[in-house]
């Protein structure tokens, strides 16, 4: 069974950073790029960053280009997402995901004053 579980959120102010992780069992880890989407208040589903299989090759939305920087140990099975110059308008649910159709349950993140 293909498990996909994030950690990490929090409620963090303007400016702060956050570090989530997503640890992945059920299927060869190596084999497969791991995405993050995050859920927000205003703009729905959005695709946040994907990242290789092997980790060389990352790729970012606009709107987190150079604030966020994704990641992954392969010998944990494990992918990260580290956040930093956060803004209000990052606040949502992040997930990370195995293609189109595994999801993770998801880990709030919420950035408050």
């Amino acid at each position: 069974e293909v498990q996909l579980v994030e950690s990490g959120g929090g409620l963090v102010q303007p400016g702060g950073s956050l570090a989530l992780s997503c640890a992945a069992s059920g299927f060869t880890f190596t084999e497969y790029y791991i995405n993050w989407v995050r859920q927000t208040p205003g703009k729905g589903l959005e695709w946040v960053s994907t990242i290789t299989s092997g980790g060389s090759i990352t790729y970012y939305a606009e709107a987190v280009k150079g604030r966020f920087t994704t990641s992954r140990d392969n010998a944990k099975n494990i992918a990260y997402l580290q956040m930093n110059s956060l803004k209000p308008e990052d606040t949502g649910l992040y997930y990370c995901t195995r293609g189109i159709l595994d999801w993770g349950q998801g880990t709030q993140v919420t950035v408050s004053s």
